[in-house]
């Protein structure tokens, strides 16, 4: 198997894609640049979770880590710390008014970008992509040491298969496109 035939790879390249595509048009804009881990703790905070602890457990990072993204983030004017006001013993991340005013225009380009998308790729597709992240995908699955022996086995056993002989890759309409970025 290559990194096409898992979906891990195109959910990233999708995620890299947009998330590229949204900092070069704020930076267009005149906004500062966000790295991915700054432009990570700007979703969670914008999803209402605005703990450093709680940012570092969601995205499994220690709390060393994320405060200094945070710290990053307060140093362009974007982020600030306040007491949280159900824990005095615990800060909490808000957004600053230029913080407020970058999301707007963050907003606006999030837009523009999923028009464009459907229009590259198509609505239905970009429909479906929404409605499958939509959907409650349940607890994160462990899987079990004997499903790789269990697939091993499976392939080996495959009527017509050559011994030794390797799949061919599927192909990608859009590897040159891909390979540019």
């Amino acid at each position: 198997m290559d990194g096409l035939t898992y979906l891990i790879v195109p959910l990233l390249q999708g995620f890299e894609w947009f998330d590229e595509s949204l900092q070069r048009s704020l930076q267009a804009r005149g906004w500062p640049q966000l790295t991915q881990p700054e432009s990570s703790v700007m979703i969670h905070i914008i999803l209402g979770i605005n703990r450093p602890a709680d940012i570092a457990r969601s995205m499994g990072l220690t709390r060393q880590a994320v405060h200094m993204t945070i710290k990053q983030v307060i140093g362009k004017g974007i982020f600030e710390l306040r007491g949280d006001p159900h824990d005095k013993r615990s800060k909490i991340v808000v957004l600053t008014t230029v913080g407020r005013a970058m999301r707007r225009d963050a907003q606006a380009t999030i837009q523009y970008l999923t028009e464009q998308l459907a229009a590259r790729i198509g609505r239905r597709y970009v429909d479906g992509l929404k409605a499958a992240f939509a959907r409650d995908w349940g607890p994160p699955i462990i899987c079990p040491p004997a499903y790789r022996r269990r697939k091993a086995a499976a392939a080996r056993s495959a009527p017509g298969r050559l011994s030794g002989a390797r799949p061919r890759a599927p192909s990608r309409r859009n590897g040159a496109a891909a390979a540019g970025r």
